[in-house]
């Protein structure tokens, strides 16, 4: 980390009282052994059932508070583990449903996005010697090499039907991201490189190949050849997960990414530093617009969905704090600032907790796309990601940091 950037005290206190905060409000999740999407009020709706990727990262975000020595955090963490399997576990083919809904049935599908956020999931819970969590992690590793990874091509397929019979015909970025991101926390836990390398050919593929001939809009949606499909969901702008056009937080957080593997595996990275630089600048020329971050714009830039998403400032403060310390240079401390005020005028609930999860371009409240306040680790992993060291994954950096006295 340079000597020339750094926070001064008042900053490094807020941003470890809100992650301390977000871990606390993160607990209302839980109920009857389960984890549960939030309302506005922190109140579990049970009416969307189970959601995979919820139980995941709140399982990865406890782990983390356990790391950080908070009292209990390793119990909720439990309850997310033993969640993962019991609840989306198939017995039968093996793999995890995506989704429970609330008669109890699950969804017959078994998708890339989901199985990464186990992979992390278990990978940051054997960081904090959780019972169980290696198992689960080498279960989960087992599943993705087996079904989703293609050698060949160096990412992930999409998704299949429930007994593995039937592959989509679709290749996402999204998912392949949120792979990279499991990969190195997979590395971290295990001492395996191999999965470093593994996160480096998706990154090439989707960044240094794809987003660079594209001017460094990262293309979210492929075809099983991975070619690029510019209209894809044309006709579904605000879609949650699959949008048409560029997304910027998503440029801002392969951004990130790259910077973090980049400081763990050099050797054939050297061109990440930049293109993380140009994933940041895109983003932030694209999707700034003066008054907060666009969720999407089209395929050259112009803004479709302006309405801003707190996990899209989130992941630019995190980035801009990456290309700070990592540089040295001030725009990016001033960028971190920037967003951070921003992040505390429009998205802090004090009120009602939690951070709101969309505003209108005018930053009132909204729920065009999202309603209540079900992801939690963005939010706090961006509290988190200025005050450690850079590490491949947040677990990693937290390895044995269980007294943190005054972060929260």
């Amino acid at each position: 980390m340079s000597a020339e950037i750094h926070l001064d005290k008042s900053t490094r206190s807020a941003l470890g009282s809100e992650a301390g905060r977000l871990l606390s409000g993160a607990r209302s999740a839980i109920g009857d052994d389960r984890m549960w999407w939030l309302d506005d009020d922190l109140r579990p709706d049970r009416t969307r059932g189970q959601q995979l990727w919820l139980t995941a990262r709140l399982t990865h975000l406890f782990s983390l508070g356990d790391l950080l020595g908070r009292a209990g955090d390793a119990d909720r963490a439990d309850v997310g583990l033993a969640s993962i399997d019991r609840d989306f576990g198939d017995e039968q083919h093996g793999g995890w449903f995506p989704r429970v809904e609330p008669d109890g049935k699950a969804v017959p599908a078994k998708t890339a996005y989901e199985h990464a956020f186990v992979m992390l999931a278990a990978a940051s819970a054997t960081v904090a010697q959780r019972p169980g969590a290696a198992d689960l992690l080498e279960r989960a590793s087992g599943v993705v090499l087996q079904r989703f990874w293609d050698e060949d091509e160096g990412a992930l397929l999409e998704s299949w039907d429930a007994p593995w019979r039937a592959a989509e015909d679709y290749r996402g970025a999204n998912a392949n991201m949120h792979a990279v991101e499991a990969f190195l926390a997979a590395g971290d836990a295990t001492g395996d490189r191999a999965w470093w390398e593994r996160a480096r050919r998706i990154c090439e593929r989707v960044i240094n190949d794809a987003a660079r001939q594209h001017d460094w809009r990262v293309p979210e949606h492929f075809d099983a050849s991975w070619v690029f499909l510019p209209d894809y969901n044309r006709d579904q702008p605000r879609h949650p997960f699959r949008p048409y056009g560029a997304t910027p937080g998503h440029g801002l957080e392969w951004a990130r990414l790259l910077l973090q593997l980049h400081s763990q595996l050099p050797g054939g990275t050297g061109w990440m530093p930049d293109a993380a630089a140009a994933l940041f600048a895109r983003a932030i020329a694209d999707g700034w617009d003066g008054g907060g971050l666009v969720y999407t714009t089209d395929n050259s830039g112009v803004p479709v969905v302006r309405e801003r998403f707190h996990w899209v400032v989130c992941e630019g403060m995190a980035t801009a704090w990456a290309l700070a310390s990592t540089t040295g240079d001030q725009q990016y401390a001033d960028w971190f600032g920037r967003l951070w005020q921003h992040a505390q005028e429009v998205f802090i609930d004090r009120e009602r907790g939690g951070w709101r999860h969309e505003v209108d371009e005018h930053n009132r409240p909204s729920s065009t796309t999202w309603q209540g306040k079900p992801d939690w680790y963005h939010a706090a992993q961006a509290m988190l990601f200025p005050l450690l060291d850079m590490s491949a994954s947040f677990a990693g950096a937290l390895r044995g940091e269980r007294s943190w006295p005054g972060r929260g």
